[in-house]
């Protein structure tokens, strides 16, 4: 690794794996490398999708993250390059076989059983915070534990412990070279500074040409949220990147509108973000990823933030309060229950300043649309920056 990448310092760690600030060796220019371990076929094929809708994106658009290079770990000093277009054969082998090429096979059973098995998460209480203004968030990139999580979550990322399993196969992994973002999250960058109108504008519209970037390529996302957002910080102001593609789908030679006729059945995701069709455990299709986008819309433009009860972790996020006990649901599960449910945008309570204005009343249709509990009511991506600039332009008069 030292003769192609210098590894600095930790930057990051979650239930795939840890990620690092380093610099290239020949050209010291700062980059972000994931060390992805494959110890089980399930984590495998993740990151084997991850690395294919990376590949496909390459470095084509200013928001969407750029990677660099890949390479194959096979041992502990046993590093090499993977050529662009070739997935490495003995990691789509462990995928076909069900268990890891070269692993004694009690290992490979064992971890296959163990990222397969379902529970149900308890109950726990969110506190509100909505409006919450910190000067230094604690934030990391952990999922929000939800109320009334669904019984099967297929997609459900393994956690850290079951990522990293001892043993002879240790030492197999993918690292990801890519580029480096300063800025952090989109939960950090933004809930670190004094609300913005004209920032929080330039996210959302970012965002819309990155979603309508990668569905033009016929790729689904699957679990967009602010978390898997990365901003770069530039003289002209924040650059987002939208990252972290383990859960993405890709559909090639579909043709005009073709995305939104494939249909997916996993249910995976955040779910705070997740779609109501995606909750109940429908088919779904590319427009559940304009469903994470107006959750995330509406929590930036109104700076809306939850806090998991016990814990210091604030992220942007939208939800409904249900009860008198003020629990806080996801929008896509309390959709789910009731498809008629008339959502309140803006969210008019426990507004103070220094907080930007709510949203104008063309920015709040938008929304509604981009919320709809009909797939087909909402927006297509190619539309959305169209409509957001028209919606933002409209109400500034």
């Amino acid at each position: 690794m030292e003769e192609l990448y210098t590894l600095e310092k930790e930057v990051g760690r979650g239930s795939y794996g840890v990620v690092f600030e380093g610099h290239m060796a020949r050209t010291g220019q700062r980059v972000a490398i994931k060390r992805l371990p494959c110890s089980n076929p399930e984590c495998i094929e993740l990151y084997l999708q991850e690395l294919w809708a990376m590949r496909a994106t390459a470095e084509s658009h200013v928001n969407v993250i750029a990677l660099h290079s890949c390479l194959l770990q096979t041992g502990p000093r046993s590093l090499r390059p993977l050529k662009p277009g070739v997935l490495p054969l003995r990691l789509v082998e462990s995928v076909l076989k069900g268990s890891v090429v070269g692993a004694p096979q009690s290992q490979g059973m064992d971890n296959g059983r163990s990222t397969t098995k379902r529970r149900t998460s308890s109950v726990s209480r969110l506190q509100d915070r909505t409006n919450a203004c910190q000067a230094e968030p604690k934030l990391n990139a952990t999922d929000c534990t939800t109320p009334q999580r669904p019984q099967c979550r297929a997609g459900k990322r393994p956690s850290q412990g079951e990522a990293e399993q001892p043993g002879p196969q240790r030492r197999l992994a993918l690292w990801l070279v890519m580029e480096y973002c300063d800025g952090g999250d989109l939960n950090r960058y933004l809930l670190s500074r004094p609300p913005d109108a004209e920032r929080n504008h330039g996210v959302v519209r970012q965002l819309c040409r990155a979603v309508a970037f990668l569905h033009g390529l016929g790729i689904t996302h699957r679990d967009l949220k602010p978390d898997n957002v990365l901003v770069c910080v530039t003289p002209k102001g924040p650059v987002v990147k939208v990252a972290d593609f383990g859960l993405s789908k890709m559909r090639g030679g579909l043709g005009d509108g073709g995305l939104t006729r494939q249909h997916f059945s996993s249910t995976c995701g955040s779910d705070f973000y997740m779609a109501p069709e995606v909750w109940g455990g429908l088919t779904y299709t590319a427009q559940a990823d304009i469903f994470s986008l107006g959750v995330m819309f509406w929590a930036v433009l109104e700076r809306i933030t939850l806090l998991e009860e016990g814990t210091t972790q604030e992220q942007l996020g939208a939800y409904v309060c249900k009860g008198r006990s003020g629990w806080l649901m996801p929008l896509g599960e309390a959709l789910w229950e009731n498809a008629d449910l008339q959502l309140c945008i803006p969210m008019k309570f426990k507004r103070a300043p220094p907080l930007p204005p709510p949203p104008g009343p063309s920015v709040c249709v938008l929304l509604s649309d981009m919320l709809a509990s009909n797939p087909d009511a909402r927006p297509p991506a190619d539309q959305l920056e169209a409509r957001v600039r028209a919606a933002l332009k409209e109400d500034s008069h």
